[in-house]
């Protein structure tokens, strides 16, 4: 008996007809994390570059401007938007604000802002040094998009925050009036 028990061990160990078939369950559940990581991931880098791209357009476009209106506004927001697709419009918040930098070349502070998040007029923005060039006016525009993806369980289920902010200077004129705020300079 112990033989025939002792012959029976070494049949089964030396069977590998259904050795594939566990491997490939082991395996393909670690292949589809991968995968669908892998697509998350890029779609994260896509959605970011884009959102680096509208604050550049939302600065640039007003910019180019000597007087902006409030359909000036929400032109230059909806063609910043359009830059977003194919990907939902929703979750993105953006702003457009023109900053003053003071005579000392010390401290920009706002002097208009328009957006889902406008800014105080005559509060303080942090801006690079390198930026602050004294009596000078910036446009800024700040972009932020909650990218939640598609499949929760390969990255954050709660989404992850993406933004980017641009600065650009007038180009027609000294500064950007907004008509619904400023008269002049």
């Amino acid at each position: 008996m112990t033989f025939h028990l002792l012959r029976r061990f070494r049949a089964f160990g030396a069977d590998r007809s259904g050795v594939a078939a566990t491997e490939f369950a082991f395996i393909v559940p670690l292949m589809l994390v991968m995968f669908f990581g892998t697509v998350e991931f890029c779609s994260a880098i896509a959605v970011d570059r884009k959102v680096t791209l509208m604050a550049r357009t939302l600065s640039d476009l007003t910019s180019q401007s000597t007087t902006v209106g409030d359909s000036d506004m929400s032109n230059f927001f909806a063609a910043s938007t359009g830059i977003m697709y194919p990907y939902s419009t929703t979750p993105v918040n953006a702003t457009i604000t023109e900053l003053l930098v003071n005579s000392t070349g010390t401290q920009a502070t706002v002097k208009w802002s328009k957006g889902s998040a406008p800014r105080a007029t005559g509060t303080a923005v942090g801006v690079p040094a390198d930026l602050l060039v004294a009596n000078s006016y910036l446009i800024f525009s700040e972009v932020n998009y909650q990218y939640v993806p598609t499949i929760g369980y390969v990255m954050a289920k709660t989404g992850i925050n993406l933004s980017d902010v641009a600065y650009t200077r007038p180009r027609q004129s000294t500064c950007v009036l907004y008509t619904s705020v400023l008269t002049s300079c």
